[in-house]
């Protein structure tokens, strides 16, 4: 996994414990799609909402959204900061 450091806080991007925060169904669908070179990039965790699970591919070009429900979203509706 990338251990891309969050740039607003001394936290790492992909936490330690970063599976225990995914349901049964997202690691299931993490594990089919780093069979094709995708990983977890990192964890958000909106207020009052479940986390956001933000994947990309092997050459970090594209990305995507591992759904609550284990589908990958790959034209997620989110900003990325530099």
């Amino acid at each position: 996994m990338d251990m891309t450091h969050d740039k607003r806080k001394a936290a790492l991007g992909v936490p330690d414990n970063a599976l225990s925060m995914l349901t049964d169904l997202q690691k299931i669908a993490l594990r089919r799609i780093e069979n094709f070179g995708w990983q977890l990039k990192f964890i958000r965790h909106p207020s009052f909402e479940p986390p956001l699970v933000v994947v990309e591919n092997s050459t970090g070009v594209n990305i995507g959204v591992l759904e609550e429900d284990g589908g990958v979203n790959l034209n997620p509706q989110i900003i990325l900061r530099d």
